[in-house]
């Protein structure tokens, strides 16, 4: 047996709970992973709470991601002993996931651990992080260099925002950080922002067209924040979008595209194809600072998660959360 975040739904409602589970509850796959890590992202306080139909299969194992040890493989390219990870592809949405001390994957989702980092690493940058990657990627591949000015990243406290300001003011980029927590500017600064601004400032509704202040753009919020930094995004410059914490819709205008030749990439890590994940992957493992990653994670054991899923919707959760699932 084994000890997991189980999700039910039946009449008497939506639940999550830690629950010591038999081997025969683990689903089909071609690997099993003896899981070491995992941790909490926006998606996962979804998931344990209900706040979202991101559960799509009942009962479920929680958990987007895992870092951890092959114990047993049907597949060639993995063996005994092996350290893998493990990001989307449904994982903790249609087929139980990483919150768990054993998952049972296809051989396809998973990754071997890029060298240089831990388990325990791999899971404080997550998904978050590896979406944060993405989207340095996609302002790289429009051109976006530090030389062309400031690269906004909104929800700075979060684990995308937080990863995202790491890795660019490593790059030499310029950051500016918004968040709904100036009491956190010291610690977005130390994180490599040179400068700090309110959520308010992004978040109402805004003109089709704003002072043009950005060469490019991190976005995990959505919405209105979306549109207002796609209103005030220089022209040529990126806005890569990853999130929706605001909300789903996109109030904005074709004006910034049309008059000053914006791109809005969007970014999916979920279903992303393996050689995207690779590069992601091994640029996080040579030019993340660990050191820097250190300060924003904090280390729970399972038993908190669900908490933490919470918190995490509530804004309680900065930086990154690493779940330690045998602690």
């Amino acid at each position: 047996m084994f000890k997991a975040i189980v999700i039910d739904k039946d009449d008497s409602g939506y639940r999550a709970t830690l629950k010591d589970v038999e081997d025969s509850a683990l689903p089909p796959g071609d690997v099993t992973v003896r899981v070491a890590y995992s941790t909490i992202n926006y998606k996962d306080g979804l998931a344990l709470t209900g706040k979202s139909p991101v559960v799509r299969k009942f009962p479920l194992h929680a958990g987007i991601d895992f870092a951890g040890t092959v114990q047993a493989s049907d597949d060639a390219r993995f063996k005994v002993g092996d350290e893998v990870l493990l990001n989307g592809f449904g994982v903790g949405e249609s087929h139980s996931g990483g919150l768990a001390q054993k998952a049972r994957v296809k051989a396809d989702w998973l990754l071997p651990l890029p060298a240089g980092l831990s388990a325990r690493q791999a899971m404080a940058i997550g998904t978050a992080g590896y979406t944060a990657m993405l989207c340095v990627l996609a302002l790289e591949r429009h051109l976006v260099l530090p030389e062309n000015g400031d690269v906004l990243v909104t929800g700075a406290n979060g684990g995308v925002g937080s990863i995202a300001i790491t890795l660019l003011a490593k790059l030499g980029y310029r950051v500016v950080a918004s968040t709904g927590r100036l009491q956190e500017a010291d610690f977005l600064k130390s994180l490599g922002a040179a400068e700090v601004i309110a959520r308010d400032e992004l978040s109402a509704p805004g003109k089709p067209l704003a002072k043009e202040r950005w060469a490019g753009v991190v976005d995990s919020v959505g919405s209105h924040t979306l549109a207002n930094a796609c209103a005030s995004t220089r022209y040529g410059g990126t806005v890569a979008a990853c999130g929706l914490a605001q909300g789903m819709d996109f109030p904005g205008s074709v004006a910034p595209f049309i008059m000053r030749g914006i791109t809005l990439c969007g970014i999916d890590s979920v279903m992303a194809p393996m050689p995207v994940r690779k590069a992601a992957w091994r640029r996080l493992a040579a030019e993340l600072d660990l050191a820097r990653l250190e300060t924003l994670t904090r280390e729970i054991p399972l038993g908190d998660a669900v908490q933490a899923g919470a918190d995490i919707l509530a804004g309680r959760i900065r930086g990154r959360v690493v779940v330690n699932v045998n602690a």
